[in-house]
């Protein structure tokens, strides 16, 4: 009986430690939405973006790419499942903060060890709940990606001050790969192949898969020099995928350039982009990009349908290709570049993830026709 009572109070208590918070989410065209603030008690600054999956908010939030954004999720119910000890993709959270219809403080799953609450105040990210997340996601697709503020808060706001603040955020000119990629180079697994992963913002995922196919790796930082990687003696370089404009990644692109006919290579996601950069090709903003775990890809030379998960907010123009990189792959939907393929070298690269995490694993053959090129 008193454990009983026990439980009802300590959740009583956490239902009222939650809703002394207040959160506020503002536009930098002045929209603002207010709600429940959970998480950090802070204020972010970000580009605001949706994501359409269903599941995989954990792997979603510790995603580098997610770097300088505030995260909006159209599925409403956010942390019902919990926060394990597994479905990391890195270290810590990358997102700028988390905006959601409604966030779980009571999570049910036999691998749960946090609550998200719990797992945004130990990164110092805030959150706001309660919001219509519809209304917003409409306005995103109408009118584009736009900086914003969110803030998680128990006393007063000055909420002019925070439309200004996203008003004067610039996501293009920060250089968010700089803040994600490792400081020193880290080795993963020591038999078979030896593949050199240059880290713009790398998902754990992508490491795991070449492991299992008995491949070593050894990541490095996005800066490293032609010289330097051939010096580590690899078989094959992949490209990772990362946050921020990939024309920024001049000198990663150029680095790419030198080991053209020296390596095979592979890219994923700012991958793809940067051996775009690296042969002479460009790239451009979407309106709202891709994010979710249901995109249709086109291969255009098996005419297969696959289905993929993606986090972009920049694409390849393929007007811009030289003759020798060619389109592989286009996207169902809108028709943008996702996949490309040397004519004559072992390169090639891909907009989404085969590494899925959360998705389907349709695509996940390529990490096996990359390891035949080794």
């Amino acid at each position: 009986m008193h454990a009983h009572l026990y439980v009802l109070i300590k959740k009583f208590l956490e239902v009222n430690e939650v809703a002394e918070l207040k959160g506020v989410l503002v536009l930098s065209d002045g929209s603002i939405y207010c709600g429940q603030g959970f998480g950090a008690e802070t204020t972010a600054v970000g580009e605001l973006v949706f994501h359409t999956a269903m599941t995989g908010y954990q792997e979603s939030l510790t995603d580098p790419s997610y770097a300088g954004q505030i995260l909006l999720p159209t599925y409403p119910l956010i942390g019902n499942y919990g926060v394990n000890a597994e479905d990391f993709e890195s270290k810590k959270i990358h997102a700028a903060g988390y905006a959601v219809r409604e966030h779980c403080i009571h999570p049910a799953h036999r691998k749960s060890r946090k609550t998200i609450d719990a797992f945004l105040k130990e990164y110092s990210i805030p959150g706001v709940s309660g919001l219509d997340t519809r209304s917003i996601v409409r306005k995103i697709r109408s009118h584009g990606v736009m900086p914003a503020c969110v803030a998680c808060y128990s006393g007063e706001l000055n909420v002019a001050e925070l439309i200004e603040k996203a008003k004067k955020f610039d996501y293009s000119s920060f250089d968010f790969v700089e803040k994600v990629s490792t400081s020193k180079n880290e080795a993963f697994k020591k038999t078979g192949k030896h593949v050199v992963l240059i880290d713009c913002g790398v998902k754990s995922s992508i490491t795991r898969e070449l492991n299992a196919r008995n491949i070593s790796v050894t990541v490095v930082n996005y800066k490293a020099k032609a010289e330097e990687i051939l010096a580590l003696e690899p078989d094959g370089l992949l490209v990772s995928n990362g946050p921020g404009d990939p024309a920024v990644m001049v000198e990663t692109a150029s680095t790419v350039r030198k080991l053209f006919s020296k390596l095979p290579i592979m890219g994923i996601c700012l991958g793809n982009q940067i051996i775009a950069h690296a042969a002479g090709g460009k790239t451009f903003k979407m309106k709202f990009g891709h994010r979710s775990a249901n995109q249709p890809v086109k291969d255009l030379q098996t005419d297969k349908v696959f289905i993929t998960t993606q986090n972009h907010g920049f694409a390849v123009d393929g007007k811009t290709l030289p003759k020798e990189l060619v389109v592989s792959q286009i996207n169902c939907n809108d028709n943008t570049v996702e996949g490309l393929q040397h004519k004559e070298l072992p390169i090639f690269s891909a907009q989404y993830h085969p590494e899925a995490h959360p998705g389907p694993r349709d695509t996940s053959f390529l990490f096996d026709e990359f390891v035949k090129s080794l």
